[in-house]
């Protein structure tokens, strides 16, 4: 009888990593982040730094740095200023004590914000936020080929009533009619809801906002403002009054809104 043939098992998937670099002048304070990166296992420590000049010098010799744990009061460089010169390098993490820099952590993409003084247990929170974001970009950088083939999907499908947009490091899906008019600002964009009296704010650019939203329902007016056709209160020669505000039609969308206006004679 002959013998069974030996079935070579596959080999397990290498465990996922984050190269780390740790940036903080307060020496205490950098051995405690250093100390949690080293405590938790999908971290990797490879640099720690006092100062973000050195981080930056060090950073252009280490193009395998992913994650960056930054403090953002520093002499000679801050964290915020060495955060804008990275703009493709490395994810952010900020570490400070002063909560004011929060915004100026979102428009530069951090992916969290850690307010000293902080523990364990909010490091790792921090931390796996990280390394979700690393698993699904890795994720989508799979060739299409090694992916299953999508789904047919019959051809008379209502269309899409709802978006996703990024707001506070989270994916949030917003339902189309609740959009009253969005808002482009330098590096992030709000939306204004019905309901809601905050506006969603979001880092895209409004020229992102403008290829999700579709185009039977919503208008460019002005290089700042998309509005919902629903919403729209009444029209006027180069305004647009909505949601109690009035907001300007720019010589560049003139004649998409003119095309608008006309079905309101």
């Amino acid at each position: 009888m002959p013998a069974p043939e030996s079935v070579t098992p596959a080999p397990a998937a290498a465990p996922f990593v984050i190269n780390c670099v740790a940036v903080d002048d307060e020496p205490l304070a950098l051995g405690l982040v250093c100390s949690f990166i080293e405590q938790t296992p999908f971290l990797r420590l490879v640099g720690r730094h006092e100062s973000a000049v050195a981080a930056l010098r060090s950073l252009h010799e280490r193009p395998d740095a992913q994650l960056l744990f930054l403090d953002i009061k520093m002499p000679d460089l801050s964290g915020l200023e060495l955060a804008k010169v990275l703009q493709h390098g490395p994810r952010i993490i900020f570490t400070t004590a002063f909560n004011q820099y929060a915004l100026e952590g979102f428009r530069v993409d951090a992916l969290d914000y850690l307010l000293k003084p902080f523990d364990y247990q909010e490091f790792l929170r921090a931390a796996l936020k990280a390394r979700t974001y690393f698993e699904m970009k890795q994720a989508s950088e799979i060739p299409a080929s090694a992916t299953t083939p999508p789904i047919p999907q019959p051809a008379n499908l209502p269309e899409d009533d709802h978006i996703y947009l990024k707001v506070e490091y989270q994916l949030v899906r917003v339902p189309l009619a609740d959009i009253v008019y969005v808002e482009g600002l330098k590096d992030y964009v709000k939306v204004h809801l019905a309901s809601q009296t905050r506006p969603l704010l979001s880092l895209t650019s409004l020229r992102g906002m403008e290829e999700k939203l579709p185009a039977g329902k919503f208008l460019r007016i002005h290089r700042s403002y998309i509005v919902g056709l629903g919403h729209i209160q009444s029209v006027g020669r180069g305004t647009v009054q909505i949601a109690g505000e009035t907001l300007p039609v720019s010589d560049g969308y003139r004649e998409g809104f003119d095309q608008f206006f006309s079905r309101w004679k």
